[in-house]
């Protein structure tokens, strides 16, 4: 893998695979991985675990995070990875069905660049999907 624009920890299939489906559409599939929880996101963003062979200089220029996940929740996630100096730089846009205020606030406490709730319908989220990755992929000067 040359380089990683995209970590995207969804651990619904379902949900995973439309925001693969917008990101493909909009063009921005081609460095992309996938995770389904927050233990596996830790183990390939530290190159442990199954990803012990991956080159962990090899970092995502953003990462999407569900917040409600198995193993290890969004929060503790966010709240490891912005407390490690190795990982605090990498963004993380909260990507979730959550909007709850709470679950807001927290994400903010934690250090999350962005909380954004996914939209409900493919069209609306194609275009939503394809908004926030040109900006972090981009546009955003990382």
């Amino acid at each position: 893998m040359a380089g990683l624009d995209i970590l995207l920890v969804e651990d619904s299939p379902y949900d995973a695979e439309l925001v693969l489906a917008a990101l493909k559409k909009c063009e921005f599939a081609n460095h992309i991985q996938v995770v389904h929880d927050g233990e596996e996101l830790l183990e390939f963003v530290y190159a442990t675990g199954a990803y012990a062979s991956r080159n962990s200089d090899i970092q995502p220029k953003v990462i999407f995070l569900d917040i409600k996940l198995p193993m290890i929740d969004g929060f503790e996630v966010l709240k490891r990875l912005k407390s490690d100096e190795k990982t605090q730089s990498i963004p993380i846009v909260i990507l979730t069905s959550s909007e709850a205020e709470k679950d807001i606030e927290t994400c903010y406490q934690l250090g999350a660049n962005s909380y954004l709730v996914k939209p409900m319908d493919f069209t609306t989220l194609i275009q939503f999907i394809h908004q926030v990755a040109h900006y972090w992929v981009v546009f955003n000067a990382r």
